[in-house]
């Protein structure tokens, strides 16, 4: 189903992202009826077991909140955001360039929300999704993190996908979180069947460390589409506030 052409959002997405610090709503499972009301649910995310490491058996038990995750405004929310697994929110490029291996990770957990424009009908498709990943490390393993992240990408110009090449561009981002990290996959374009269309499509990922945690956040258009890389900057400044509202 092809998307109506939409109006800007960069300003929308800018007035109402980063006007809020806190996810709202309820977490449901999986199973979970978007269009209906959810019942009240805790304010925490599952969290995925880490791999042992050598600090993690003196580390205290540490639980990631639902205000560590971007929030979505009501009117940009297509349905409610649903937990997922960390394998599963962590893009694969050319590897594994976003795993930690466990390295000083006390948790991690992973959210999907899927958004719209304001004023899209109901039956409309959501614009895209944001898959978006959160990893608490005790010591320097936030740090050490980025720089695992920034390395694997230093070897991945490229990577073959369903028969086409996907670039890769990793640029910093300044001004966000302690460090902060923008890298942008442009492919080929291609319709809803997969066969070629004109022109390119872009997803992008951001990186954001603050203090002992980082997130990684996915934004893709809906089914092949692009995402909207005016969004970026908001993006990152949102999944900064998450970090620090939790941390704080």
């Amino acid at each position: 189903m092809n998307r109506p052409s939409r109006p800007d959002r960069r300003r929308l997405w800018g007035l109402s992202v980063l006007a809020t610090a806190l996810l709202a709503g309820a977490c449901t499972d999986g199973g979970t009826d978007p269009n209906r009301g959810a019942p009240p649910a805790p304010s925490t995310v599952p969290t995925s077991a880490a791999a042992p490491s050598a600090s993690s058996s003196t580390a205290t038990t540490v639980t990631i909140p639902r205000s560590a995750f971007v929030d979505l405004p009501a009117e940009l929310r297509k349905g409610a955001p649903q937990p997922m697994e960390v394998a599963d929110a962590l893009p694969k490029l050319c590897a594994e360039e976003f795993a930690t291996g466990g390295r000083s990770v006390t948790a991690g957990a992973a959210m999907m929300s899927t958004y719209q424009t304001p004023g899209d009908p109901p039956e409309n498709v959501p614009y895209g999704t944001l898959h978006q990943t959160v990893f608490a490390f005790t010591g320097t393993g936030a740090g050490d993190y980025l720089r695992r992240v920034r390395a694997a990408l230093a070897l991945c110009r490229s990577f073959p996908e369903r028969g086409a090449t996907v670039t890769v561009r990793s640029q910093p981002l300044a001004s966000t979180g302690d460090d902060a990290l923008l890298v942008t996959l442009t492919r080929p374009a291609t319709s809803l069947d997969g066969s070629p269309a004109e022109g390119t499509t872009t997803s992008q990922i951001t990186v954001v460390k603050l203090a002992d945690a980082v997130t990684v956040v996915h934004d893709q258009g809906w089914e092949g589409s692009s995402d909207n890389p005016d969004l970026a900057d908001d993006v990152a400044r949102a999944a900064a506030r998450g970090l620090d509202s939790w941390q704080r």
